[in-house]
């Protein structure tokens, strides 16, 4: 697609860049009371079955995920047309789903900007390496990749070290308003959190709070991965990179049943909102469904996406991800080479 066709595409989705007060006032009511309704029968039903809590808790996280939406297009500007609304909600959804508004609003935008760049990448992303930094890379950067990329760190602890840690501290140049904002949304959560611990004790609280911050963070942390690391991902140098292919190039279409679409708030036309960021998420799968030329993006359903994690590195020479085991030889050429080289100093030594 030529650099015309791509800013004639990229004007026919700015109509749809304005937020409709109805549609968000509809989704902060069919998203927010109905939580909290799932948090309280999930306690009530403690006295009943554990499984049953469990079962309360998993859908209440699914809402959760819906409510991160919604705090997500705050982050954006697009949910709320008075700027000062659109912060106030996005800091209360931060709080209610254990994410800094100012902090992740201004590693997002980060993200936006650079999403597909190689020579930009770690910030506001995940930890992508190439075939050839992993083949130079030490042992030790090599294992501390290998770890991160796992399924079981990335899913597993993955949801706890961003809800503990990476969303309860400041990043070192962050601006006082964005501190700020931080230690109100940390203090917060610390007393609300508190508070309910008082009320109802902390086996009853850990048991369903724990459950929907788990599974919302591995739900989150999945559409994220999915939505940039599908095989044919776009992936170039800063000279070459281009903000409308890496939008279109390089985030999926998520295909979900409808129920899950509804959950995830859209964001599974990703393609739509990286090309736009300030298109609410309610418009985005008429975005994708007039403007054709969206149509073309990659597509992925539950069924592929699952193969997406065994996607560990990007080839920079056949412009798709790889596994570990396809760059098995090359690896080991590597080490061959380094040891040939290790020993022609040290023969020179002596």
């Amino acid at each position: 697609m030529s650099n015309q066709k791509l800013a004639q595409l990229r004007k026919k989705v700015v109509p749809f860049e304005k937020s409709d007060q109805n549609s968000s006032l509809k989704q902060i009511l069919n998203t927010i009371p109905p939580f909290f309704v799932l948090w309280s029968l999930a306690y009530m039903s403690l006295s009943i079955s554990i499984l049953l809590t469990v079962f309360f808790s998993i859908i209440a996280a699914g809402f959760a995920v819906r409510i991160f939406i919604i705090f997500h297009d705050c982050c954006h500007g697009s949910f709320l047309k008075n700027k000062k609304m659109n912060t106030l909600l996005g800091t209360i959804t931060g709080i209610m789903t254990m994410f800094p508004f100012e902090k992740w609003k201004w590693e997002h935008s980060m993200h936006h900007a650079s999403s597909g760049n190689l020579d930009k990448r770690g910030i506001g992303d995940m930890w992508v390496m190439t075939v050839d930094e992993y083949v130079h890379a030490s042992f030790k950067e090599r294992l501390a990749y290998r770890l991160y990329r796992n399924p079981l760190v990335m899913f597993g602890l993955g949801p706890a070290y961003l809800f503990l840690i990476t969303n309860r501290i400041n990043r070192k140049k962050a601006r006082k308003k964005e501190r700020l904002n931080l230690y109100v949304t940390n203090l917060s959560i610390v007393l609300i959190y508190t508070f309910m611990i008082w009320i109802i004790g902390w086996q009853a609280f850990f048991i369903i709070q724990g459950t929907i911050l788990f599974v919302s963070g591995v739900l989150g942390i999945w559409l994220f991965y999915i939505q940039h690391q599908f095989e044919d991902s776009y992936f170039e140098d800063e000279q070459e990179w281009d903000y409308v292919k890496a939008a279109i190039d390089g985030s999926s279409y998520y295909k979900l049943p409808k129920v899950l679409q509804w959950m995830t708030g859209n964001i599974g036309y990703h393609h739509v909102h990286h090309l736009s960021p300030r298109v609410p998420n309610y418009h985005l799968q008429t975005v994708h469904e007039t403007v054709t030329p969206l149509q073309k993006a990659t597509t992925v359903t539950v069924k592929t996406s699952l193969q997406a994690i065994r996607f560990r590195l990007y080839d920079e020479k056949s412009k798709t991800f790889v596994t570990f085991k396809d760059i098995k030889q090359e690896l080991q050429q590597s080490k061959r080479t380094i040891q040939i080289e290790k020993r022609k100093l040290s023969l020179q030594g002596k």
